[in-house]
């Protein structure tokens, strides 16, 4: 997004990402753009797996019928396992835009990711329509995207995983939440993962937790702000899609976020889009 077409509702804003550690570059741009400053509260870090058993799995999947990879973190761990190259008419998904570009940088240039970058996107798919007694192979992390699995295999696929990262969990530093107590800034939570914000407000002592809830939450999809209202978040916006710079321009689509230190009474109604 360009500094010509941001709006000045989020400056000198803060926006929370729970990216993992070091995958916080791409929402500081989007943030900058906006004049806005990014608070980094990871709930975990990438660590790939190069174990024989990875390797197999991964040997596995890729002769799969139809090969689908979660995430850009999953394609890098997977390329440094083996060389990715699609047999020919076998087709390789990605989730998101993200994960398809990380797939062309390894030399996949044949890939398909939905337009509406989430699980439901995903699985409405043309590939992933018609999979009654057909492989379909995961490139992922234990965790994360619970709803494409069971899916893909109550429609009669079967359904291989290659779990070629982990995601280490992390605790908090007492630096961030000094910083998260000492917050006054509008905020908002940037929300991409509805495992990253359990895991979050699981590792934040009470007060922290009740503070963090007063801010907006722009969630990628429906079904995550769906989840973070269930988690007790009054301010949710949905964006069209998990990309920093959609997120922040959702963000700024309606009244300025509150700061969490506001009291709880007499919320803003939430935005609609």
């Amino acid at each position: 997004m360009s500094t010509r077409t941001a709006t000045p509702k989020l400056r000198a804003c803060y926006v929370i990402s729970l990216r993992p550690v070091g995958g916080h570059a791409s929402m500081r741009r989007a943030a900058a753009a906006h004049g806005a400053k990014v608070l980094a509260l990871s709930p975990w870090r990438i660590e790939p797996r190069r174990d024989a058993a990875a390797r197999a799995a991964l040997r596995e999947a890729l002769a799969a019928d139809v090969v689908l990879f979660t995430s850009p973190a999953a394609v890098r761990a997977a390329a440094a396992l083996r060389t990715l190259r699609p047999r020919r008419g076998q087709p390789w998904l990605a989730t998101g835009a993200g994960t398809a570009a990380a797939l062309r940088r390894v030399g996949v240039e044949d890939v398909s990711a939905p337009a509406r970058m989430d699980s439901e996107g995903v699985l409405a798919l043309p590939a992933l329509a018609d999979v009654r007694g057909r492989r379909i192979a995961l490139v992922t992390a234990p965790g994360g995207r619970n709803l494409i699995a069971p899916t893909l295999v109550a429609r009669g696929a079967r359904v291989l995983r290659a779990d070629v990262y982990e995601r280490v969990p992390v605790a908090p530093s007492p630096q961030t939440l000094a910083r998260l107590e000492r917050l006054r800034a509008p905020t908002c939570l940037a929300l991409g993962s509805g495992e990253a914000l359990r895991r979050v407000l699981e590792a934040l002592p009470g007060a922290l937790q009740a503070r963090l809830r007063r801010v907006r939450v722009v969630a990628a999809s429906a079904r995550l702000a769906q989840q973070a209202r269930e988690s007790g978040f009054g301010d949710v916006v949905v964006a069209a899609d998990a990309r920093p710079r959609s997120l922040l321009a959702a963000a700024a689509n309606g009244p300025p976020p509150r700061s969490p230190s506001d009291s709880m009474r007499s919320p803003p109604r939430p935005s609609r889009r």
